[in-house]
């Protein structure tokens, strides 16, 4: 971890990203039978680091919750787990058989204490993380029944942009940009 730059959160890594497409990052393996409209939709999250051989893709449903304010909901990755203390959307990957929906559900009532109402598909963004390969399903969820729990000890802010948390995790900056598309 020598030289990587260092926050009042301790070390953390230096994550760059960029699209496969424009940024010369070879595509792992896994990702090369990728139709060549798709290859450029590919986030690289830290380009330069190995990456783990024979990686599947992992779905990940996330929840972008937003409240009558129009602030959007953003969570920290929990203690242990990779990018710890990084700000993101919640949500989680999906179990056998369940739906982008079913899993939503679950994970915002396990890691946030709610029950979700109110939900729409909204985009897709495949994203290449040195430890995983995810597709990332986001959701925009409109109306939940509870308050909330930070059942998994992660930290909460309800936020507009310009955003005043950081660092988000690479795989959450898509979305504040089509964020910002959709504000005009």
């Amino acid at each position: 971890m020598d030289g990587w730059p260092t926050s009042s959160r301790g070390t953390l890594p230096d994550v760059r990203f960029a699209l496969a497409s424009n940024q010369g990052f070879p595509l792992p393996a896994e990702l090369e039978s990728l139709k060549d409209s798709d290859r450029g939709k590919v986030l690289i999250a830290d380009g330069t680091a190995p990456r783990i051989a024979g990686r599947r893709p992992i779905n990940v449903a996330v929840g972008i919750l937003w409240n009558s304010e129009q602030n959007f909901l953003m969570t920290t990755r929990p203690p242990g787990k990779v990018y710890a203390g990084y700000w993101e959307f919640p949500g989680g990957k999906l179990e056998a058989a369940e739906t982008v929906e079913d899993a939503l559900r679950r994970e915002l009532r396990e890691e946030l204490g709610i029950q979700v109402q109110a939900m729409q598909r909204w985009k897709f963004q495949r994203v290449d993380y040195p430890h995983a390969l995810v597709s990332l399903h986001f959701v925009k969820v409109t109306s939940w029944i509870g308050a909330l729990q930070m059942n998994e000890s992660q930290s909460f802010s309800w936020q507009s942009l310009p955003i005043r948390v950081g660092p988000v995790l690479p795989g959450a900056s898509p979305v504040l940009e089509w964020i910002k598309a959709e504000q005009g």
